[in-house]
């Protein structure tokens, strides 16, 4: 990677500043509840591990309590 380019991280919507309304806030809650029931019927996969880990940072960025949903 050249010297002058700043480096992107692993997921363009976590870094991406942005308000805290819209569909964004709900689409993240209902796909962390999604997740979640998949994870009971399927276990924990890879996949499903990274997708929480990103879907967890997306409720940490819009300071969302991840224990009370």
């Amino acid at each position: 990677m050249p010297a002058n380019k700043r480096p992107r991280r692993l997921n363009y919507a976590v870094n991406k500043k942005g308000p805290k309304w819209g569909t964004k806030v709900a689409n993240a809650i209902s796909h962390y509840i999604k997740l979640k029931k998949r994870m009971e019927f399927e276990w924990e996969t890879k996949w499903l591990q990274n997708a929480m880990e990103i879907v967890s940072d997306k409720l940490n960025k819009y300071s969302i309590n991840v224990e009370k949903i």
